[in-house]
C-alpha cells in the first residue's frame, strides 16, 4: 500500500471514497477524476491505489497492473480466486486505515473501474460484512457472486451505482446488468445508468457520479 496515492481534501476529512483502477491502468488513471470530484466534494479524501503487477493468462501471460488473473474469457471468465480475495483484503485494509484517521465505515464509498470495480463488489458484498456509504461499481460485472447472493442486513443497506458503457466490448452491458439484477434480488437498493460509449468515462457520468456522491457524503 505504499503506492498507494492519497488526495487530501480542502477542508478536513470527514469522508473517504476508496477508487481501484482497472486492469492495466495504474493508481494514476483516476487522479483528475478526483481532483475536479473534490471540487464539489471539499471535505472528502481520495485513496487511490495500484495494483500489483502480476500475470494476465487471457494477455498471454504478460506482466502488468492487475487485480487478479483473468484465466479465460469465456463461457463465463475463469479468474484467480485468491487474487481477488487478496485484492480484497487490501481494500479492507484502507478502510482499516481511515478508520484510524477518524473516518468511520459509513462514511466510506468504494469504488471501481472495470477489474477495479470487480474487487470493490468483492469486498462489500461476499468478503466481509461492513457498513458502508456507498459502492460505485463502473463498467465492471461480479465473477464472485454466483446464483444467489446471500446477504446480512448491514450489505443490503449498502446503495450501489452501477454505470456502464451501450457499446462496451470489454465488459458487455449484459455482465455489468447482471451484477446489477442479483444485488437487487438481494435486496440492495441499486441503481443501473447506462451511456452512449465503449469501455470509459465520460462527462455526463462523472456528472452522475458527482451528484450521487455529494447526496451521500455531502
Amino acid at each position: 500500500m505504499s503506492e498507494t496515492l492519497i488526495l487530501e481534501p480542502t477542508q478536513p476529512a470527514d469522508a473517504c471514497v476508496i477508487w481501484l483502477h482497472g486492469l492495466g491502468a495504474d493508481r494514476f488513471d483516476f487522479q483528475p477524476v478526483a481532483e475536479l470530484l473534490q471540487q464539489v466534494l471539499p471535505a472528502t479524501r481520495f485513496v487511490l491505489p495500484q495494483a500489483p503487477v502480476q500475470a494476465v493468462t487471457i494477455n498471454g501471460g504478460y506482466m502488468m497492473p492487475s487485480w487478479y488473473d483473468i484465466l479465460a474469457m469465456s463461457p463465463a471468465r475463469a479468474i484467480n480466486r485468491d487474487q481477488l480475495d487478496a485484492s480484497a483484503t487490501t481494500v479492507l485494509a484502507l478502510m482499516d486505515d481511515e478508520n484510524a484517521k477518524g473516518i468511520a465505515d459509513e462514511r466510506i464509498v468504494l469504488a471501481g473501474f472495470s477489474q477495479g470495480g470487480a474487487v470493490v463488489l468483492h469486498t462489500a458484498f461476499v468478503e466481509r460484512s461492513r457498513p458502508l456509504a456507498g459502492v460505485m461499481a463502473l463498467s465492471t460485472y461480479a465473477p464472485s457472486f454466483g446464483d444467489v447472493l446471500p446477504l446480512t442486513t448491514v450489505q443490503q443497506a449498502i446503495p450501489v451505482l452501477n454505470l456502464h458503457g451501450t457499446q462496451d466490448g470489454v465488459v458487455i452491458r449484459e455482465m455489468g446488468r447482471a451484477a446489477y439484477d442479483r444485488l437487487q434480488d438481494a435486496g440492495v437498493t441499486a441503481t443501473w445508468k447506462e451511456y452512449p460509449m465503449e469501455h470509459a468515462v465520460i462527462e455526463a457520468e462523472i456528472r452522475d457520479i458527482a451528484a450521487w456522491l455529494k447526496a451521500r457524503l455531502g
